[in-house]
């Protein structure tokens, strides 16, 4: 990623999680899964109902174990209306 003379430096992703950084410090390990489904590696999307929207694109839903702040940034949704979660993020509201 180095930059010849006159050009901008490249800019983009660093190394792999567990490859070390940029500065050659070590970074931690992508922690393994010990679930069936972990959010930060699987595709499941969860249905939640919106309890009422808090401002800033953000929502408390009902999950069906209890309440849970997310982001609704990527949606147009209203309290009362299910959409599917995905690591913390509301990504398509369900059609009644």
């Amino acid at each position: 990623m180095s930059s010849g003379a006159g050009q901008e430096p490249a800019v983009g992703l660093g190394p792999a999680a567990g490859q070390g950084g940029a500065d050659g410090s070590a970074r931690p390990a992508v922690p393994e899964c010990h679930e069936d489904v972990c959010v930060t590696c699987s595709d499941s999307a969860v249905p939640v109902t919106i309890v009422r929207l808090l401002g800033d694109g953000l929502a408390v839903v009902d999950t069906g174990s209890g309440e849970e702040e997310v982001s609704v940034a990527f949606v147009s949704a209203a309290p009362g209306d299910t959409v599917l979660v995905h690591a913390g993020e509301a990504i398509a509201v369900v059609p009644s």
